[in-house]
């Protein structure tokens, strides 16, 4: 009887260790940080531009290329510019300081936003927005992550192809998109020929950031004070047919990196 418990105890630590490894590489990243390269394709938008002869367009290259930095712990996010990022791979554009930056709160369902206007920084504040994404079975690996595709539209008729990994378990991702089942390290709208791709995740030893809210710029809270906002972005539009609130809000809170 003992010689049989023997056996029995030994097959099942030799089952556990056989199970271990692949146990082991299952380990869903809770904090880190994210470098994403987004590309906007100049080349094709400005192909029926008359303006520019097609010298000066050759020389411009055919990519706009940034470099973002999305940092994130088990409840938060913040996605920025990094610093002095170069806006080209060609003379036509030059480097600048980008002090835009998207503040996402996952417990409270809300976002904090740093929005550079006319020269001034502004803060606004807004709830996260609901996407309907439809799940597809095609896989993709960004970042050494395999990734799923996933499609939404916004905008009424802007299609949006992402593609998320559940290795990372917040439901974010890059220009304030969220709500898929993990993090979304590749981005593409056609519509707008640009693309947002991680080509980092720094995950390993990352301590749990400590992520906070920007708070230097000036304040939208109030009505009158989104009423000088509001001001300020309108001040060149055609008076004789000015536009709603709720349009310039859309606009605002948009794409803005």
């Amino acid at each position: 009887m003992k010689r049989n418990n023997i056996g029995f105890f030994c097959l099942i630590f030799s089952i556990c260790l056989s199970i271990q490894p692949a146990c082991a590489q299952m380990v869903f990243i809770k904090s880190a940080k994210i470098t994403f390269e987004k590309k906007v394709n100049i080349k094709e938008g400005l192909a029926n531009n008359q303006w520019l002869s097609d010298e000066v367009k050759e020389k411009m290259g055919k990519y706009r290329t940034t470099n973002l930095e999305y940092s994130f712990n088990d409840s938060a996010s913040i996605y920025r510019a990094k610093p002095k990022e170069s806006l080209g791979d060609n003379a036509f554009f030059f480097s600048s300081d980008n002090t835009d930056e998207l503040f996402t709160d996952f417990t409270k369902s809300n976002r904090v936003k740093r929005k550079s206007i006319m020269g001034d920084d502004f803060i606004l504040k807004d709830s996260i927005p609901r996407l309907k994404w439809k799940i597809m079975h095609d896989l993709r690996k960004i970042a050494g992550y395999e990734c799923r595709k996933a499609i939404a539209t916004i905008n009424d008729t802007v299609t949006v192809v992402a593609f998320y990994t559940d290795e990372i378990l917040l439901k974010g991702g890059p220009e304030g998109f969220t709500g898929l089942p993990g993090m979304i390290l590749g981005l593409a709208i056609p519509r707008y020929r640009t693309t947002w791709f991680a080509t980092k995740v720094e995950a390993k030893n990352v301590p749990i950031l400590n992520i906070a809210p920007p708070t230097k710029g000036k304040r939208t809270d109030t009505e009158k004070d989104f009423k000088k906002l509001f001001d300020l972005y309108t001040r060149y539009d055609d008076k004789k047919s000015p536009r709603k609130i709720e349009d310039v809000k859309k606009e605002l809170y948009s794409l803005f990196l």
